[in-house]
């Protein structure tokens, strides 16, 4: 049997056993790598404007928001094991431009994704400790602290320490949202599908559906199995199981911050800022309120998940950047078991993508962002998840997949309800572009 408690060789293993595993508890691992990488601090921003603008009223809109990415993180794992190809083989299976987009996509994501990464991890230290740097020494320490923790460590070691911010994370939501003495009554009321009486109130809903934990972290949840020593069917119960908890700790963590919004921003009528400040905004609001000590709290689990979010990019989105490397090279078919090795966080592409996520990006930490390249940024960003929901519904619809693991009746409503919802958002991001001071 692999070895489940990190990076597997097939060759060691001998021939891959297929037979089901139970699905157990003492398993789980991915899944919470997904969950503290896709919810960054811009998504607990979004969650506590949304409780600060309409009060509980899109609680359901959160908890959706969670079941999509369920069927989407759960059909890119379905894909490792079903197959035994890699997520990018199977991308490259249906054509060059699939190639062309990741290309495109990866190599501009990756620069700007960089800074604001390294930003949003810089800025709750800096609060915490104001007199020791500035904000951007902060963010280059973060960069290269992540550089070189994943740098010299394989997944094993990466889980474990990932593992321990997400319990960083859900104490501090947790307790602030019991903090806050939520209205249950009010917060039960928001489960039902009612829309906010404002304007735009549709496009804010599904804004919200769209961003928790949406990211191409996703994608790479497939490439976190494999790493994990889970290759084959034998393991498809037991990764079920392993999403189905990560979008649960989403979902806790998704609630817990609107449960803050809705009692501590909306009914004293406060605004905050989107993007990572709003953050430290309400950390000036809970020193005002509950004093430095919860403030001081609150800000080790702001870092915590802009730091989760952090390293977990630098190795999932790596991983997928050297197998899209080794494929372009060798054209070769693509196994899971070169994954689950340990053969491709050795590798030079890996690392390579690992320094261009760190370096590069320091230079926009000490100017204004490119104004081009942030709109072509946001654009590419917006267009990734449709990307992810449609060629995940054409791979696992086709003969590309055993006829065992194709997708049912539920998984397909599932992914082409996401890929609507993330075409609408990505229409919606392009419109909002200022395309007159583009040219």
């Amino acid at each position: 049997m692999a070895d489940t408690t990190g990076n597997t060789a097939a060759s060691q293993v001998g021939e891959a056993d297929s037979r089901p595993r139970k699905s157990s508890w003492r398993y789980i691992g991915p899944g919470i790598v997904v969950a503290a990488t896709g919810v960054g601090a811009g998504d607990l921003v979004a969650t506590l404007i949304a409780g600060s603008n309409f009060g509980y009223t899109l609680l359901w809109a959160a908890i959706i928001g969670c079941l999509v990415k369920i069927s989407l993180a759960e059909a890119a794992g379905r894909w490792h094991l079903s197959t035994g190809r890699t997520l990018f083989d199977g991308w490259a299976s249906l054509g060059r431009w699939t190639t062309y987009f990741f290309a495109v996509y990866v190599v501009i994501w990756g620069f700007v994704y960089g800074a604001a990464a390294m930003s949003s991890s810089a800025l709750p230290l800096q609060a915490l400790f104001p007199d020791v740097m500035d904000l951007e020494w902060w963010a280059i320490a973060c960069g290269l602290v992540g550089l070189v923790f994943v740098w010299f460590n394989k997944y094993a070691v990466f889980e474990k320490v990932m593992t321990v911010l997400v319990g960083v994370m859900f104490v501090v939501t947790v307790y602030l949202a019991i903090r806050v003495t939520p209205n249950l009554g009010e917060a039960f009321a928001g489960l039902l599908p009612v829309l906010p009486d404002e304007k735009d109130s549709i496009l804010n809903t599904l804004g919200l559906i769209g961003g928790v934990g949406g990211t191409i972290t996703l994608a790479a949840y497939g490439y976190w199995v494999n790493a994990k020593g889970w290759t084959d069917t034998g393991w498809m119960k037991v990764m079920r199981l392993d999403n189905r908890v990560a979008y649960a700790t989403t979902g806790i963590f998704v609630v817990a911050m609107l449960f803050v919004g809705a009692e501590l921003l909306h009914s004293a009528n406060i605004a905050i800022a989107s993007g990572d400040k709003g953050l430290i905004q309400l950390g000036d609001i809970l020193a005002d309120e509950y004093g430095s000590a919860t403030a001081k709290f609150f800000l080790i689990g702001f870092f915590a998940t802009s730091f989760t979010s952090l390293i977990g990019v630098w190795h999932g989105v790596s991983l997928m950047f050297a197998d899209f490397v080794t494929r372009y090279r060798t054209r070769a078919q693509l196994k899971g078991e070169e994954v689950a090795s340990g053969e491709r966080e050795r590798s030079w592409p890996f690392r390579a993508y690992l320094l261009w996520l760190t370096f590069p990006p320091i230079v926009l930490l000490f100017q204004d962002e490119p104004f081009r390249l942030i709109i072509i940024y946001g654009v590419l960003g917006a267009a990734f998840m449709p990307f992810l929901a449609g060629t995940l519904i054409w791979l696992l619809n086709s003969a590309r997949t055993p006829r065992e693991w194709r997708n049912g009746p539920l998984s397909n409503v599932m992914l082409a309800i996401a890929g609507l919802l993330f075409l609408v958002l990505c229409v919606k991001q392009i419109w909002d572009q200022p395309w007159a001071d583009f040219f």
